[in-house]
């Protein structure tokens, strides 16, 4: 079950800033937002990208791109004739 909490906002100069609670807190210094219909998404910040997909394959079943990438070729194409 997905855990519920309440955050307290407050402004920190001319940003609004949110204080989580501690059982909330990520590692580092910064997290990556997205705004989904239901709101704001707090995601860990990630800039190593293998360590990234190391971290979604833990919520996964099978490894993300497991075999690797299966995309065809693109086509040649004539810019200019």
């Amino acid at each position: 079950m997905t855990k519920v909490g309440v955050a307290r906002l407050f402004l920190n100069g001319r940003s609004q800033a949110v204080r989580l609670p501690k059982e909330f807190r990520f590692e580092g210094e910064r997290v990556r937002l997205r705004r989904v219909p239901e709101g704001v998404l707090l995601e860990p910040f990630i800039s190593d990208t293998a360590k990234w997909f190391e971290e979604l394959d833990r919520f996964a079943k099978e490894p993300l791109m497991s075999g690797g990438r299966k995309q065809p070729l693109a086509p040649r194409r004539e810019i200019f004739k």
